[in-house]
Parts: structure tokens; C-alpha cells; sequence
């Protein structure tokens, strides 16, 4: 789940993951920075969740990286292929 708020054109962005299955780590990628992961905190519900700060117009593709090895999309957000096979989620700001 993605939450922005805008303010004088930059977006802060919430990501939050609810994992479907048991997990332990989930790790935030996307290209704003060559899919280096960032990690999610865990709160008490079992979901992650890290906010990070963009600019206005900003596009950037991203995902979850689950326990190290599952990969997965946003529910809520937008998919395009990965050069991988796979699928990415899309962020449009």
C-alpha cells in the first residue's frame, strides 16, 4: 500500500507491506537509488512499512523483497515487466 502527501512539490511516500505468508525481513528496492534494499520496520500488526521522500513528477519502479529470496509487487500500485520475467510495481508521483 502506498500513501503520498504532497506539499510545495515534494511527496512523502509511505510504503506498507502486508506479507501474505509468514515473514520475518522485508527489504524496499526501487530504481531511485539501482535497487539498492532498504529495510522495512516491522510493526506490531506484522506489517512493514518505510517512508522515503521524493520530488514532485518523480517515476520510479519498485518492489518488496521478502525473507531475502520472494519477490513481489505493491497491490495497489501500478505493474510493468521486469527485465527479469517478472513484474515491478510502478510509482508515478
Amino acid at each position: 500500500m502506498l500513501k503520498i502527501s504532497r506539499k510545495a512539490g515534494k511527496a512523502s511516500v509511505t510504503f506498507t507491506y502486508t506479507p501474505k505468508n509468514e515473514a520475518e525481513n522485508v527489504e524496499l528496492k526501487g530504481s531511485w537509488n539501482d535497487w539498492e534494499p532498504q529495510e522495512m520496520k516491522k510493526k506490531k500488526d506484522g506489517d512493514f512499512y518505510v517512508r522515503k521522500n521524493f520530488k514532485e513528477g518523480d517515476e520510479f519502479e519498485f518492489g518488496y523483497l521478502i525473507n531475502g529470496d520472494t519477490w513481489d509487487c505493491d497491490d495497489e500500485a501500478e505493474s510493468v515487466p521486469s527485465p527479469f520475467g517478472g513484474q515491478n510495481s510502478l510509482l508515478k508521483i
